[in-house]
């Protein structure tokens, strides 16, 4: 059975109506993209949360999904969405399927997705609801995000949607294209994190901060950057 059914009547509408609330409060918060703005219209965000959730979906919150992780914020979505700067010839490498909603927001925007997701039961979640939904241009694996994917390497875009600890992992980096933008949040420290974009140049890397996030911790099979 389909994971996702159309909420039809009074559901629908007040899921429109809430979805049209959610677009005017990102315009107010800075987000100008209306590539970007579009995308999270058209993306039934309701589908992505758990069914107990589904009267908050449209709320400018991060939810719990299970297994420790959640949906993150849609401004946060939306803001990291436009940082990357995306055009329709690109291919976007993700670091965290989770809920599968960023990488159904980026399917949008560029020519194919990337995802890796080190949770099995959430992968698969994910992986139905892209069926579900019939998106064709997103391809997931299980596996430690720290390494990437060097197969399929470089990346014009990559964007990671857990916290790494003060250092972007260097596998990400050299998998990034010369040109190429990476957006992740980093732990500056106990209470701090970051939103930080990275531009790969032909002679290094430029860095520029974007907002305060709060992310689940970005783990690796070593547990370099498990939780300190």
């Amino acid at each position: 059975a389909a994971l996702y059914e159309r909420p039809e009547g009074d559901q629908k509408m007040n899921d429109q109506a809430n979805a049209i609330r959610l677009i005017m409060a990102l315009r107010r918060n800075g987000v100008t993209d209306t590539n970007v703005l579009s995308a999270i219209e058209r993306m039934p965000r309701d589908f992505f949360v758990p069914q107990n959730f589904h009267d908050k979906a449209y709320e400018d919150t991060a939810l719990p999904i299970g297994h420790g992780q959640t949906i993150s914020q849609p401004l946060v979505v939306a803001m990291m969405t436009q940082e990357l700067e995306l055009n329709d010839r690109m291919t976007v490498l993700e670091i965290g399927t989770g809920s599968g909603y960023q990488a159904a927001i980026l399917s949008q925007l560029c020519r194919r997705v990337y995802s890796i997701e080190r949770l099995k039961p959430l992968l698969d979640v994910a992986q139905k609801r892209f069926e579900d939904l019939k998106i064709r241009n997103i391809t997931s694996m299980h596996g430690d995000g720290y390494k990437g994917w060097p197969s399929v390497a470089p990346f014009d875009r990559i964007i990671v949607t857990a916290a790494a600890a003060q250092e972007p992992p260097p596998a990400l980096m050299d998998q990034l294209a010369v040109g190429g933008i990476m957006i992740l949040p980093v732990r500056l420290n106990a209470l701090k994190e970051q939103l930080i974009k990275i531009r790969k140049t032909e002679t290094g890397f430029t860095e520029l901060p974007i907002m305060d996030v709060r992310f689940v911790p970005l783990v690796s099979e070593h547990d370099i950057y498990a939780a300190s």
